[in-house]
């Protein structure tokens, strides 16, 4: 029987492969990398991915980062789960790009604003902190694209009528911005959104194994 393994952290690019695992529904493993202890820059784990970043999926006999990959495995691996539109359709090609979108330009901007010192001098701290606050603009401007997107799909879901695991990466990413000036959840739409995701079973679960604490969004 192939062991299913997600090296995960709490509230991290882990959780939208945990929520996918969850949707699944077939057993897993849940191993917690502790960043606080830096285990994540350890030799064993930089063997599994050597950016030393957080997620990684072992499956069987495959090891494989970055959630967006691991996400799209997952779903790819389990068709039944319907979590990705067809191979070939014109659904599939609009779910790449907005998978894309999520990891490429909103992650990005994301993690631009968490950790700006990466690009700036060492100890430029008004550089930092210029960066942050363009980063949070940035972000800003991109949750009001994913609004509209929620308007234009007239949901429940960011595809539309088909639940897929774009919504638990874009539930992960909006989850990022609870901090804001303009969290992702004062828009009126993906705030409602952000409710269904909540009362999903799987994303309940995801949140019960995490031990995350309000505001969850």
């Amino acid at each position: 029987m192939t062991t299913t393994t997600l090296f995960y952290y709490p509230g991290n690019a882990s959780m939208a492969p945990h929520i996918v695992l969850e949707e699944i529904g077939e057993p897993f493993e849940l191993m917690l990398v502790d960043r606080t202890q830096g285990v994540h820059k350890s030799a064993e784990y930089l063997r599994m991915n050597p950016n030393g970043l957080i997620p990684v999926l072992i499956d069987g006999d495959l090891t494989l980062y970055e959630a967006a990959a691991i996400c799209l495995h997952l779903a790819d691996t389990h068709p039944a789960s319907s979590l990705a539109a067809a191979l070939g359709t014109p659904q599939r090609a609009e779910f790449y790009k907005w998978l894309m979108w999520l990891t490429n330009t909103l992650q990005t901007a994301l993690i631009a604003y968490f950790y700006p010192e990466r690009w700036v001098d060492v100890d430029n701290a008004s550089g930092a902190q210029q960066v942050k606050a363009h980063a949070e603009a940035k972000v800003v401007a991109l949750l009001d694209q994913l609004e509209a997107q929620l308007q234009a799909s007239r949901g429940p879901w960011l595809l539309g009528a088909p639940y897929t695991l774009l919504d638990a990466y874009a539930f992960m990413l909006c989850r990022w911005t609870r901090g804001f000036s303009k969290p992702a959840r004062e828009r009126p739409l993906i705030g409602a959104w952000l409710q269904r995701m909540l009362a999903r079973p799987a994303v309940q679960r995801m949140i019960e194994t995490e031990r995350l604490v309000e505001p969850l969004v």
